[in-house]
């Protein structure tokens, strides 16, 4: 098997950002190729083309370039930016993936993409959500995901393309600045901690949504794409769990910590998409097909953010030991 040429697109965001850091102690930085858009970041030591992920001619030229052999297509809106742009989200989430999907056939690439808990929709079962059950999403995102899913697993039972993907959680990142996602109170929340010791979050107190931290995502994200081609049984998406709480119940977690923070809660309109996606997942499937087992649970979780988003912002505030 020849040298691995790794390409990611949406390099800089909150998956991708890790996911560099990560590579880059496997891999030289003559090995990584990235995928801007418009903004770049200090601090990646890879090398960096600028485009845009729907254009394919650019994509095809990037590829034949250096060679790629491998495709991280991490690039797409989230939740509310989907909500907000829907034609957009269209465009870059459904239409940048059949652009990757297309070109991966072409020159017999690996790629990875991203799914989510956002593909379940109201119908669906709520607590430990299976493997297989019902998809029906009132979101543009959740649309753009199960439509991205079942083109997944076409292009494998089509064309025989190695594509494998994770249905991920609300992701929690301290790299990477926070974003206005519906799960990423629970980012912002440290910022608010430690910069004000206070925050309102814009979910309700009892929002149990499934979560994680974001070294298991990668970890996770690196298994899957390291795992023999034949352990792979879900060229969909595979459920990706680890822990589950409610706004209230990390907030408790804090403040062991920080015994002063306050926390005040002020629904908008995230809640309603809140409200349409699973409390906890069952992903016995990933750990059956190729070992999945997340290592943080809530406590540890906090304990890091807290750490490591306090170094970020060099503030002076009291840390209280458990």
């Amino acid at each position: 098997m020849g040298k691995k040429k790794i390409l990611i697109t949406g390099a800089f965001g909150l998956v991708g950002t890790d996911l560099v850091a990560e590579l880059r102690k496997k891999h030289s930085s003559q090995d990584i190729v990235v995928i801007a858009h418009k903004t770049v970041r200090e601090g990646f030591d890879v090398i960096v083309e600028h485009g845009d992920v729907t254009d394919e001619t650019f994509l095809e030229h990037v590829i034949k370039k250096y060679d790629i052999t491998e495709i991280y297509h991490l690039a797409g809106l989230l939740s509310v930016g989907s909500e907000k742009y829907p034609q957009l989200a269209w465009e870059v989430n459904l239409g940048g993936l059949k652009t990757v999907l297309d070109l991966a056939v072409k020159y017999n690439l690996k790629v990875f993409w991203p799914s989510s808990i956002a593909a379940f929709g109201p119908t669906t079962p709520k607590d430990n959500t299976p493997q297989h059950t019902i998809l029906e999403p009132t979101t543009m995102y959740g649309v753009n995901k199960v439509a991205g899913e079942l083109l997944c697993q076409y292009y494998n039972l089509r064309y025989g393309l190695d594509v494998r993907s994770l249905r991920y959680p609300g992701l929690i990142a301290y790299k990477a600045p926070p974003g206005d996602g519906t799960t990423e109170y629970s980012v912002h929340i440290f910022y608010g901690a430690l910069q004000e010791k206070k925050y309102t979050c814009f979910l309700a107190k009892d929002s149990r949504l499934p979560m994680m931290f974001i070294d298991d995502a990668i970890k996770g994200t690196l298994q899957l794409m390291e795992a023999p081609v034949e352990k792979i049984t879900i060229r969909t998406s595979y459920n990706f769990g680890s822990i589950n709480f409610t706004p209230e119940e990390l907030v408790t977690e804090i403040q062991k910590i920080m015994p002063d923070f306050t926390c005040n809660y002020s629904p908008d309109n995230r809640q309603k998409i809140a409200d349409s996606w699973p409390k906890s997942l069952d992903d016995s499937q990933a750990r059956m097909d190729w070992g999945w087992k997340p290592e943080y649970d809530l406590a540890k979780m906090t304990r890091v953010m807290i750490e490591e988003v306090y170094k970020k912002l060099n503030t002076k505030v009291s840390l209280r030991a458990k």
